[in-house]
């Protein structure tokens, strides 16, 4: 379970592995053993369901208690311990994960957003603009399907597909796997396209060098501090479709305030992956962060 949003997890699929995900596997990564998602099957129910924490707006607030979330039949401290548990082991993975990528000189980005934020569309669009000079590759995850893997390939790049099942993010052992498959190459940039949801991978360090934060004006301006923690992991967020701006009621400002508001060093580039305005700042960030993993080796 994951303890973040309560989602089960599940089965997890990577192209090229035929086995289910719940092994220990021999590669260079530091994996022990595997993720111990422990679930809580005591449902001892001591509690009353009648007793909600509320606030004088008559909201109920389900992210006041120790674990910042809500599992029924679980106490607050249990919720803690799972989750403690399940992200302690996945920060050695990640480690693992990033030494292995420093090694290198391999330049990891963790893409995260929303369904529909039009991160296909950038990633596609950015790995057009960029074969002809930087070595790519692509790490794909969502529930079910290989269409976005399939779709970054006929672009020419090398591209794995992770299906999660019924996980709601990827996490740092799928991702070591992952490499193994794939084997980026040395001084190149491997985008990691997580899968579409703004709280779950928030939590999940995947080794990468940073996280990049893809917003769309579609999906309106408070977005930063209504799924706080995602836009405080990440460096960069990138304002996507921009060219919709003329036909939307959306505050750039204020969202930008927003951002800013819960990470105070967020950078901020405002582009279109349709229209194409606003790209060259995205590639010229992408081009200086490459250099300096390589000098970083």
């Amino acid at each position: 379970m994951c303890t973040v949003c309560g989602c089960g997890e599940a089965e997890t699929r990577i192209e090229g592995h035929e086995h289910p995900h719940d092994h220990d596997h021999p590669h260079d990564h530091d994996h022990a053993h595997e993720h111990d998602h422990a679930h809580d099957r005591t449902h001892a129910h001591g509690h009353d369901h009648h007793h909600h924490p509320r606030d004088d707006s008559h909201t109920h607030d389900y992210g006041q208690g120790p674990a910042r979330a809500h599992s029924p039949g679980m106490s607050q401290a249990r919720m803690v311990q799972i989750e403690e548990d399940i992200l302690g082991k996945n920060n050695q993975y990640a480690a693992a994960n990033r030494r292995w990528l420093g090694e290198r000189g391999i330049l990891a980005l963790n893409l995260v957003s929303s369904p529909g934020s039009g991160k296909t569309t950038l990633l596609a669009r950015t790995i057009n603009a960029l074969k002809g000079d930087l070595k790519l590759s692509v790490i794909e995850g969502d529930q079910q399907t290989a269409n976005d893997a399939q779709r970054i390939r006929e672009s020419g790049v090398n591209a794995l597909q992770i299906n999660t099942g019924k996980g709601c993010h990827l996490d740092a052992h799928m991702v070591g796997h992952a490499l193994e498959t794939l084997a980026p190459d040395e001084g190149g940039v491997l985008f990691i396209e997580n899968v579409g949801n703004l709280v779950c991978p928030a939590a999940f360090d995947l080794g990468e060098a940073h996280k990049v934060v893809v917003l769309s004006v579609t999906e309106g301006e408070d977005k930063p501090i209504k799924y706080p923690d995602m836009f405080h992991a990440s460096e960069l967020m990138l304002l996507n479709k921009v060219d919709l701006l003329p036909y939307l009621q959306f505050d750039v400002d204020r969202c930008v305030e927003y951002a800013r508001r819960v990470n105070p060093g967020i950078k901020v580039l405002q582009l279109s992956a349709t229209s194409g305005e606003g790209m060259e700042a995205w590639y010229r960030w992408i081009r200086v962060t490459q250099e300096l993993a390589t000098i970083g080796r």
